[in-house]
């Protein structure tokens, strides 16, 4: 079960480095007043998405898992507020949130994923809260891609298989079928 369990937390942080990149990614292709382009009134921009799931982190990261994921000096909705600060300002609150989970996760032992954590005082396994940050970190993700997507049109470069090229990455991943996690060339 041990392997199982530090296999688990590799893993884990392999698919948050892989969110964060999709999203990473999508951003670079957009410019400075487009991260700041709402779909329609209720949607938040980009860059308001990035500053929500940065103050997530944060707060859910921090001191993982022996304390409360919803810290007392965050302010949730403060996230939400589409005040147009610069994109280093946002991408400096995004990687202080990725540093508090990457550094959670170095941290992290294959007995603490038995344990339990809170969330807003909802009891959970260690494994479920980390479950839980992915998820919602993805669901998200998918939505900053979504409206990148909106914004370039014709011009988007894909994150992912483009249209049409699923045959030509199947061919290629035959090909390299005896290189295990070289799955990132396809992207």
């Amino acid at each position: 079960m041990s392997t199982n369990r530090r296999t688990f937390i590799e893993d884990l942080a392999a698919r948050f480095r892989e969110q964060k990149q999709y999203v990473e990614a999508a951003a670079a292709q957009l410019t400075d007043a487009e991260i700041y382009f709402r779909i329609n009134p209720l949607q938040n921009s980009i860059a308001v998405i990035m500053r929500h799931i940065a103050g997530n982190m944060k707060s859910r990261w921090t001191d993982f898992p022996t304390s409360d994921g919803e810290k007392p000096w965050r302010n949730r909705e403060s996230e939400f507020h589409e005040e147009a600060i610069s994109r280093a300002a946002v991408i400096a609150q995004w990687e202080d949130g990725w540093n508090q989970v990457f550094s959670a996760l170095n941290r992290l032992s294959e007995s603490d994923l038995g344990q339990t954590t809170t969330i807003r005082s909802e009891s959970m396994s260690v494994f479920s809260a980390c479950l839980r940050s992915l998820a919602h970190t993805a669901w998200h993700t998918g939505q900053i891609v979504l409206i990148g997507k909106q914004i370039k049109g014709a011009s988007w470069r894909y994150l992912t298989i483009p249209p049409g090229g699923s045959a030509a990455c199947n061919e290629a991943l035959a090909y390299h079928s005896g290189n295990q996690g070289r799955r990132g060339e396809f992207r």
